[in-house]
Parts: C-alpha cells; sequence; structure tokens
C-alpha cells in the first residue's frame, strides 16, 4: 500500500470579527481594540484589633476570599493581630457562578475549621468605577462571626467592579491563575520592560609610551586587553616590538545604561602560548567617558596605567607602568542593532538630538488564543499555561498567564509611539513553566508556542485590522501549529507629511553610510546587545528569560539552514520571473508566433525610435496604469508567515536536524559525514557557476588584452569601422536596422549561435591557468 500522505495544515490567515471597543461606543476610551471584560476587584489593605488565638496566644492572620467556584488567599503574617497586606484580587465576572463575596479572616494554627471572622457582599450591590474616574478609596469593616454577630476586630478593603483599563489590573491576582500562589503569583503577572539605553563604546587604540616589561633582555610583544563584565577583547600584538608600541586598531563594546561595570583597559605581554604577563592596567568608569551626541570628532587622551605590583620572596617590588594613547567615547550617532536589519522595530541613532519626528502610534489588542496544544503534563492530563510578549522599539509588554487553558483570554491592550513605518512589531507566545510552587523548574526553559510579525507599512492608516495568526513552530520532527493568535492591530498617523517625508530619508542615521561599520562588526555587537539585553531583563520581576529574549529577537537567523537556502533562491527566480516571462512574449513576437502582434509592436517600435520623446512618458505611465490596474486586487490582510514560502512543509528530517544542531556541532560519526558531504556538493555545483561567470567576464577583457592577437585585432577593426558608421549615421537609424534584424521572419533565421555569440565563445580566460 502506498504510504499516507501527512494531513496539511491549515496556517492561513483568518479575518476575525471580534467585538471590541474601537467599533462601538464604549465607556472608556482606553479599550479600542479589545473585548472589555468586567472584573470583580478586591483590595484588601489591613486589618486592625484581630483577638488571638485561645491556645497558642498568638495570632497568624491571613485573608481567604471567596466568590463562585474561585478562591484567593493572602500570604500569612506571624504573630501580629494588626497585619497589612496591600493586595489586590481580581475575578472574571462571566466567569461567576455564584452571587456573593465572602471574606474570611481566619488563623494559620485553626485555618482548617475556624475563622477569626467574616465579610459577605452582594455582587449586585458591587460599585462599579472606570477610568477616569478616580480609585475606590478603602473602608474600615467591622468583622462578623458565622452568626453575623459584630466580633473584635476589623478589615480596611475595598470592592468594586471594572475592567481590563484599570490601575489594580497589571498588579492584582487573577482568577485565571487560581491555581498558583505563593511566589510564583509575581510571575503571572502583566508587566512593562523597557529596554535599557544601548551605546556602542569605542576604544581606539593608538600607541603606549614607556612600557616596563618584566624581562627586560627580550622585546616585549605587548597587545591591548579591554574587559567589560563578562566580555573580553583584544588587539593584535603590535608589529613595534620595542618600549613605545602603535596599534591603531579599534575595539568596540555595547553598554547600556546604567553602567554597572568598569572598563579596564591593560597591556599584556605575550611571553608564551598560554602566559602573559600585566605591564600596566587602569580601570575606567563609563560614567566619567565622554558621549558623542552629534556627528563631530571627539579628542584622543593619555592615561596613566596604575603601577603593577608583584610580591616576591616576601618583598613588594613596585614596576615602572606607563601611559596609554587612546581616544574612547561613547557614540550615539549610531543605530545600535539588537534585532536583525530587516526585522528591525527601531532605527533611531541612540542620541536623541537625532531622532526624527513622531509620525503616529501603533495600537495592539491581544485578544486571545485559539486550540493551543498541551505543553505539559498536569495529574496525568494535558495543559498549557500561556502568556504573550509583544516588542517594538525599547518597549517591551508581558501579559498575565492564563493558567491551564487552551482557549486562554488575555484583552489587553498596549500602545507605542512610530517614528518610522518601516518597522516590524513581534508578537511572541510561550508556555510559563516557572508557577511551580517553590520557583523549581528543574532548569526548564518556556517553550515557544509561535510568533506573529508585522509590518508597519504593510497597514492602511487609521484601520482596525483584526486577524486570527497561525502559531508555527519548526521542531527537529518537522512543522507543528501550535494553535491560532487573535489580534487587533491599529497603525494611527498623527502627521501625514511626516509620514510621507520618511519615503525619502536614509533608513539608518546618517554615520551608518558616512563611516560605516562592517559587516563582521554589526554582527557581533549585535550578539553583545542580544547578551546585554537578556541580563537586563532577566533581572525584571516577573523576569523575561534569556530563551524568550533570544526568540524575539531572531538570535539564529544567521545559522546555517538548508531549507532556507533553498526558499531564497526561489525568492530571487521570483523576482526575475517577470524578466523570464517578458523574455519568452519577446521570443515568440520575434519568432513571428502571431503575425499581427509582431507587426504592432514593430510599429510601435518604429514611432518611438522616431519620436524619441515618447519613450519616457510611455514608460512611466506603464507602471502608472500597471499600478491602477493593480489596485482592486491590492492585499487586503497583513502578511504572515507563509510555510510554502518558507520549505517548512517539504524540508526532510535530516535538514531540520542540520538546521537546530548547536555551533559548533554536537554530531558525530556519519551523520556529520553525510552533512559535510551533501555541503561540499552544494559548494561545488556553486565553485562551478561562479567559475563559469568569471570566464565569461574575462573573456570580454580578452578583447583588449591581446591575448589573442588576431581576435583583438580584429575586434578593433571591428571598432574602427562602427565608429565612422555610427558617426556618418544617425543613431536612430541604426536602432531601426537593429531592430528590424531582430524581428527578421522565421525563413530568415539560422538556428546556430549569432557572430557575436561565437566570437566571444572562442576568446581565452584564465581558465587554462587554474590548478
Amino acid at each position: 500500500m502506498p504510504p499516507k500522505e501527512k494531513p496539511r495544515v491549515d496556517c492561513t490567515l483568518k479575518a476575525t470579527s471580534p467585538d471590541i471597543g474601537g467599533r462601538k461606543a464604549t465607556g472608556s476610551d482606553k479599550l479600542t481594540l479589545v473585548e472589555q471584560r468586567q472584573f470583580i476587584y478586591v483590595r484588601i489593605v489591613r486589618a486592625n484589633g484581630l483577638p488571638l488565638n485561645n491556645i497558642s496566644g498568638t495570632c497568624n492572620p491571613f485573608v481567604e476570599l471567596k466568590i463562585g467556584n474561585y478562591k484567593g488567599i493572602t500570604r500569612c503574617f506571624e504573630q501580629t493581630s494588626n497585619p497589612e497586606w496591600n493586595e489586590v484580587y481580581a475575578f472574571t465576572r462571566d466567569q461567576i457562578l455564584g452571587g456573593r463575596l465572602e471574606i474570611l479572616v481566619r488563623d494559620k494554627e485553626s485555618a482548617i475549621t475556624e475563622i477569626i471572622g467574616h465579610l459577605s457582599f452582594d455582587l449586585d450591590h458591587i460599585p462599579t468605577r472606570f477610568p477616569p474616574d478616580s480609585p475606590m478609596a478603602p473602608q474600615w469593616y467591622k468583622l462578623e462571626d458565622r452568626n453575623g454577630v459584630k466580633i473584635v476586630g476589623e478589615l480596611m478593603l475595598a470592592v468594586w467592579i471594572g475592567n481590563q483599563s484599570d490601575d489594580a489590573f497589571p498588579v492584582a491576582w487573577h482568577s485565571d491563575a487560581a491555581a498558583v500562589s505563593g511566589k510564583s503569583v509575581t510571575k503571572t503577572r502583566s508587566n512593562v520592560y523597557l529596554s535599557p539605553v544601548l551605546w556602542y563604546l569605542r576604544i581606539q587604540v593608538i600607541a603606549a609610551q614607556d612600557l616596563a616589561p618584566a624581562d627586560r633582555n627580550r622585546k616585549p610583544e605587548a597587545y591591548v586587553k579591554a574587559v567589560l563584565g563578562n566580555l573580553v577583547l583584544r588587539t593584535k600584538v603590535s608589529k613595534d616590538m620595542n618600549l613605545n608600541p602603535t596599534w591603531n586598531e579599534e575595539v568596540m563594546f555595547v553598554a547600556a545604561e546604567p553602567f554597572d561595570d568598569p572598563l579596564v583597559l591593560s597591556v599584556e605581554d605575550k611571553m608564551g602560548a598560554d602566559k602573559d604577563v600585566c605591564l600596566g592596567r587602569s580601570v575606567i568608569p563609563l560614567h566619567q567617558v565622554e558621549k558623542r551626541l552629534l556627528p563631530q570628532p571627539i579628542g584622543d587622551q593619555w592615561i596613566t596605567l596604575q603601577k603593577h605590583v608583584a610580591e616576591v620572596e616576601e618583598k613588594t617590588e613596585v614596576k615602572f607602568a606607563s601611559r596609554l594613547h587612546l581616544r574612547i567615547f561613547l557614540d550615539g550617532v549610531y543605530h545600535v542593532f539588537d534585532e536583525p536589519t530587516y526585522y528591525c522595530s527601531d532605527l533611531r541613532a541612540t542620541s536623541p538630538k537625532l531622532w526624527p519626528e513622531k509620525i503616529g502610534v501603533l495600537e495592539l489588542g491581544i485578544l486571545k488564543a485559539e486550540g493551543l496544544l498541551p505543553t505539559m503534563s498536569k495529574d496525568g492530563r494535558g495543559t498549557t499555561d500561556a502568556y504573550c510578549v509583544a516588542k517594538y522599539g525599547q518597549k517591551w509588554v508581558r501579559t498575565r498567564t492564563i493558567v491551564d487553558s487552551f482557549a486562554p483570554k488575555w484583552n489587553e491592550q498596549y500602545c507605542w509611539d512610530v517614528y518610522d513605518p518601516y518597522t516590524v512589531v513581534t508578537i511572541g507566545v510561550f508556555h510559563n513553566y516557572h508557577l511551580q510552587e517553590g520557583d523549581k523548574n528543574g532548569g526548564k526553559r518556556d517553550p515557544r508556542l509561535g510568533k506573529v510579525r508585522i509590518r508597519l507599512s504593510t497597514l492602511e492608516t487609521g484601520r482596525i485590522y483584526t486577524h486570527s495568526y497561525p502559531l508555527i513552530v519548526l521542531q527537529p520532527n518537522g512543522l507543528k501549529k501550535m494553535g491560532e493568535l487573535h489580534l487587533a492591530v491599529k497603525f494611527s498617523c498623527s502627521n501625514w507629511i511626516d509620514l510621507l517625508h520618511t519615503y525619502s530619508q536614509p533608513l539608518l542615521p546618517m554615520m551608518h553610510y558616512l563611516k560605516p561599520l562592517s559587516v563582521y562588526q554589526l554582527d557581533s555587537l549585535r550578539h553583545q546587545a542580544t547578551y546585554t539585553l537578556s541580563l537586563r531583563l532577566g533581572r525584571a520581576d516577573p523576569p523575561l528569560s534569556r530563551e524568550v529574549v533570544e526568540y524575539m529577537l531572531d538570535t539564529g537567523v544567521n545559522r546555517w539552514s538548508l531549507r532556507r537556502g533553498k526558499a531564497n533562491c526561489e525568492r530571487v527566480m521570483a523576482c526575475l520571473s517577470g524578466i523570464v516571462f517578458i523574455w519568452r512574449q519577446f521570443d515568440q513576437i520575434r519568432h513571428w508566433k502571431n503575425s499581427a502582434v509582431t507587426i504592432l509592436i514593430f510599429s510601435l517600435f518604429v514611432a518611438m525610435v522616431m519620436s524619441p520623446k515618447l519613450i519616457l512618458p510611455a514608460f512611466f505611465l506603464a507602471f502608472f496604469v500597471i499600478g491602477v490596474w493593480r489596485f482592486p486586487k491590492r492585499p487586503r490582510h497583513p502578511p504572515h508567515m507563509d510555510i510554502k514560502l518558507s520549505h517548512a512543509e517539504t524540508a526532510q528530517i535530516d535538514e531540520l536536524d542540520e538546521e537546530f544542531d548547536t555551533f559548533p556541532t554536537s554530531k558525530q560519526g556519519e551523520a556529520l559525514k553525510t552533512r559535510y558531504d551533501r555541503l561540499r556538493g552544494i559548494a561545488g555545483r556553486l565553485m562551478m557557476m561562479i567559475g563559469d561567470l568569471a570566464t565569461q567576464l574575462e573573456r570580454i577583457h580578452a578583447l583588449v588584452s591581446w591575448r589573442d592577437p588576431r581576435a583583438t585585432a580584429m575586434f578593433l577593426i571591428f571598432c574602427l569601422i562602427a565608429c565612422i558608421l555610427v558617426h556618418k549615421v544617425q543613431f536612430k537609424y541604426l536602432v531601426l536596422v537593429t531592430w528590424t534584424y531582430a524581428m527578421r521572419p522565421p525563413r530568415l533565421r539560422v538556428g546556430i549561435p549569432s557572430i557575436p555569440q561565437s566570437f566571444l565563445r572562442r576568446l581565452p580566460a584564465k581558465t587554462d591557468s587554474m590548478l
């Protein structure tokens, strides 16, 4: 029996019609791109005068909130009658079945059977509060026993009904995370992060003066070592093997504000393969380094290296240290890349003085996800604790974690200022693996559930796009659809003139073109920036883990991938298909496949040649007509991940295993040999193509090189005759003769190469000199 075909994965973009605030009149101006959901907010502030336990003589109070099927518990205070919690709880209104809110104050010693006191609220009597109303003021409530009798002790709290725009929403414990308790609750909350301001730290090492080597009988092999945090860079060993070496080299770091680590510069003497001796060092705090905010030169300086102290036979010997000549500054006139160039969400320079004008606002509504696949097992069944992360510019946002749901509903809205339309907003979905009790997850990383990219230049201004995006993940065992993410996106333009003006401006700051950095430098600095961002964002609360930051920044985009190589070749061929199509049509016309069309094209060309002023107007008019003709068929939806374009479905398992392999490789034996042989085959074909191109170009150079004296003499005689002919005959008649010859009928053609082709193929190339 033939093997069964794998079922095709539906990875199409689907338009949706959510009930969002931007399409109807709402009571809150903040929620225009999400579905408004009502929450019952309970703020537990503090208690006063709680009675002591009759047995232990102490009071270890905590508060338990019950509403419908949900229960929330505050943290417990030890041995106090006046605890202060200041915690907020949010219960989703449409998920509550019960009709009352129960607030129980319990003692840890007798929490199972007894309560200190309780309060009860009817849900119908809870007031509503929506911004821009002021926050609800907490009040004191006398505690009651189970029979409704007032007892000793009171509790300060506030209860109200609000929505996602409430100030308490980001810091509240949500009923969607009811199974999470303890310190892990903070890791379920939504949050906004800001990337630190990144600078290029440039150290241009010029020379050193009066070095004092450890061994005065040998010439020092000096180099400069620069250390910033965990990163170490070195210059080359100076060719001047004396006491005054010169380098004229530059090393660059990525430094982030606030500047925590100082820069340590040292001059080292390379004594052997594994032995370096420090001849002097200097520690430079970065806040003392000059910042370049405008494209103007920075002066050089001499710094004194600290004296190196060594203890020899219980005696302290102070060795002489010298000076170092350098130019050091924090360069703010470049854009610090933390993303690939074609996925950048911000193209501004570090210096605020070089920022362009704001052109608009990007609004993003993260609505919900559907059909998520289980990522972990809990109590014998699969589950997913999903959250979203979105990045645009320096602002990162993280939604709250919806626990144990394959169809989480976030309905959270965020906005960013836009300075350039040629930027991309990235939204990723992850599973939260850090919700176990005690914050121990066995070192597991948050699995990725998919990613969506939306380029702002593909959006119409002022229009709300609501679509369901497929969440696609490429794994070593093949393509996998993890679910669908529902988003609402709106790009609003505040100044049309500035928006249109950006299309005439350079994409990057000016210094990227006047004094460009090399490709190697940009790649190395981008990895430094990614490493710095992952460290800083990993120290936030809740932290953004390193794997999340790296996935959002596409750190592995430059790794070798046979699948991506095939896709890029097909993209090039698709772009050239128009030229191929025109050539095929022209070939049919000149071979008189349709006599009427051939005569028409010939007549139009003759008219153009006789009236040259019609050529350029006809050229631009043709593009105008094509653009107007395609306007009704213009794309109406944002672009999304295309699995066919990416060759994701047709990729072989071995190709994917190679793509996800580590660098350096972790494979051995036959698998490594097979990949190497395959890569040799691909490189061999590429080598032959480059060789054929080089041969053709060398034959053109051979026309006047006299390598073939007869061919060069013939070519020079032809050039002399052509010069006289072109001078005597008008150019338009020469074009007409050439065109008439190209359009001659098939009966006048011979199926052999033309004279110029035959002549060119006989010219010599340097292929004969290749080994």
